[in-house]
C-alpha cells in the first residue's frame, strides 16, 4: 500500500508541475495581451479566453498520458487494457468500471481521480482569473454586451 501512495504522489506532484508551468504561461500570456487599449474588446477576449481554455486542455491530457505511462511502468492495469482510456476514465473520475486495477495497484485508480478532480478545480480558477484580470485591464466590471 505504501509503494501505491509513493508511486501516486510522484504522479501527482509531476502533474502538478505540468499544470503550474500551463497556469503561469496562461497567465502570463493574457496579461500581454494587451486589451486595455482596444475600443472593441469582444473579439480579442474571447481568442484570450478560448486561448486559455485550449491550453488547459492540453495541459489536461498530458497530464492523463503522464498517468498511462506511470500505470504501464506498474503494470497497474490488467494486460490488454486499453491505459490511455483507463487513465482518461479515472482522471476525469467518470468511473465506468469497465477496466479495473488489479489488486495490487488498486488505489491508483482514487488517486488517479483525486489529481484529476484538483486539476481540474485548478484550471477552473485559472479561467475565471484570467477574464477577471482582463476585464480588469479593460476597466470593466461585467462582460461586454452584459447590462
Amino acid at each position: 500500500m505504501v509503494v501505491q501512495f509513493l508511486v501516486g504522489s510522484i504522479v501527482s506532484v509531476i502533474n502538478i508541475m505540468i499544470h503550474a508551468l500551463v497556469t503561469v504561461t496562461a497567465i502570463g500570456i493574457a496579461r500581454a495581451a494587451g486589451l486595455r487599449y482596444l475600443a472593441r474588446p469582444r473579439l480579442p477576449l474571447m481568442v484570450v479566453m478560448v486561448a486559455t481554455a485550449a491550453a488547459l486542455m492540453v495541459a489536461h491530457t498530458i497530464e492523463v498520458l503522464v498517468w498511462a505511462l506511470a500505470y504501464a511502468m506498474v503494470g497497474a492495469a490488467p494486460a490488454g487494457s486499453d491505459l490511455l482510456y483507463f487513465a482518461f476514465v479515472n482522471y476525469t473520475t467518470l468511473g465506468y468500471g469497465d477496466v479495473t486495477p488489479v489488486q495490487k495497484w488498486r488505489l491508483t485508480g482514487p488517486m488517479t481521480a483525486m489529481n484529476g478532480i484538483l486539476m481540474f478545480g485548478w484550471s477552473t480558477a485559472v479561467l475565471f482569473e484570467v477574464l477577471r484580470k482582463t476585464l480588469d485591464d479593460l476597466g470593466m466590471t461585467k462582460l461586454p454586451g452584459a447590462r
